[in-house]
């Protein structure tokens, strides 16, 4: 399992361009009108893993699998989305689908590409996009408070309850307070989570700028970034245009003399996939022999059974324990066999919370 995030934004902010270079295709159709985009495209990438590449190398495994990530390019959102205004139910509906959101804010001047509003502005901008998902979660809200209310008036415990956190979640999004601000407890959640709030989803506001920007940031970029902190929120800087050069390059070497000599030092494929990683709580551990060398990926806290259920349910109903070696001793040790035999290999039993990194063979029976 890797993740999936949605490219959102205003048409013509470089959405399109993004993903065709993240995903290294020309799937996505790219022009300067609005909506040339209008069913989702969707591309799923192998996560950077030099990790990875180090322990196939060491236990010579002939195949190597990273984990991946599937980016959609979601077509501009306008004002009125929320009431269908440029298709923008169906817009909405894909955003639902996916587990974080780019924001992608136009963060440059260019008199050859039209802005929708007329104008550069990417605060205004990111006030539209929020605006209009504050307004789907808040008709949704409404929608499933009306659902439950009779229940509740009737005199259920348990709708009562629901009704409360619903009306609770309402008066805040009323005040344009997004659901991912709000301090939610376990009981809320499970009430919550089935509606599958635009605005509880991680976001990450991306700032597409111009080729000379994309080491330092511009004007606009520097607004960005002070939204975003008071918002709780992560910030990058991107060019488009510099991705798309990059996902032309025969070679990684040639990317990263590219990169150098622009001020920058990794794709901002890595940085999205970093931050995308730290937003959704997720760590990566491995499946290493002489077959394959695997990469997965679960969320943080995951318990060894969890971990087994990843590679294959069968584990997980029939899970007996897991052998553990840490990343650090596989590497220093020189594999498996030699981490054994230094005493490196832990036996875990099901209670066992995975850290990151951790190379893991699973003992099940079914």
């Amino acid at each position: 399992m890797g993740f999936k995030t949605g490219i959102i934004g205003l048409p013509n902010v470089g959405k399109s361009t993004l993903f065709n270079a993240l995903t290294k295709t020309s799937s996505a159709q790219t022009a300067n009108f609005p909506f040339c985009t209008i069913d989702p495209n969707t591309g799923e990438v192998a996560v950077p893993d030099p990790k990875l590449e180090k322990l196939a190398k060491i236990a010579s495994s002939k195949i190597i699998v990273p984990t991946k990530m599937k980016f959609v390019d979601i077509a501009g959102l306008v004002k009125g989305a929320s009431k269908g205004e440029g298709l923008g139910n169906k817009f909405l509906a894909n955003i639902r689908e996916c587990d974080a959101i780019i924001h992608l804010l136009r963060c440059f001047d260019d008199d050859n590409i039209s802005h929708v509003s007329g104008k550069i502005d990417p605060l205004n901008d990111a006030e539209v996009i929020e605006t209009e998902l504050l307004l789907s979660d808040i008709h949704n809200v409404e929608k499933k408070i009306l659902s439950i209310q009779k229940k509740a008036n009737s005199g259920d415990i348990s709708s009562k309850k629901d009704l409360k956190i619903l009306e609770n979640l309402l008066i805040s999004l009323n005040n344009e307070k997004p659901a991912r601000a709000l301090d939610l407890d376990q009981d809320d959640l499970i009430i919550i989570k089935p509606l599958q709030l635009l605005t509880l989803k991680p976001i990450l506001y991306v700032c597409n700028v111009e080729e000379n920007s994309a080491s330092e940031g511009n004007k606009y970029s520097i607004k960005v970034k002070e939204l975003a902190e008071a918002k709780n929120a992560k910030c990058l800087i991107i060019s488009a245009v510099i991705e798309e050069e990059i996902s032309k390059l025969d070679n990684s070497e040639e990317a990263l003399m590219f990169l150098n000599d622009l001020g920058l030092d990794e794709p901002g494929l890595n940085k999205i996939i970093k931050v995308g990683y730290r937003m959704l709580n997720l760590i990566t551990f491995y499946t290493v022999g002489p077959k394959e060398a695997h990469a997965w990926t679960i969320t943080k806290d995951s318990c060894a059974p969890q971990a087994a259920g990843k590679i294959h349910s069968d584990f997980e109903k029939g899970f007996i324990r897991a052998e553990i070696i840490s990343y650090d001793d596989y590497i220093n040790f020189g594999g498996e066999i030699a981490s054994k035999d230094a005493g490196k290999m832990r036996i875990e039993g099901k209670t066992y919370i995975l850290n990151d990194s951790d190379i893991i063979n699973i003992l099940f029976n079914v």
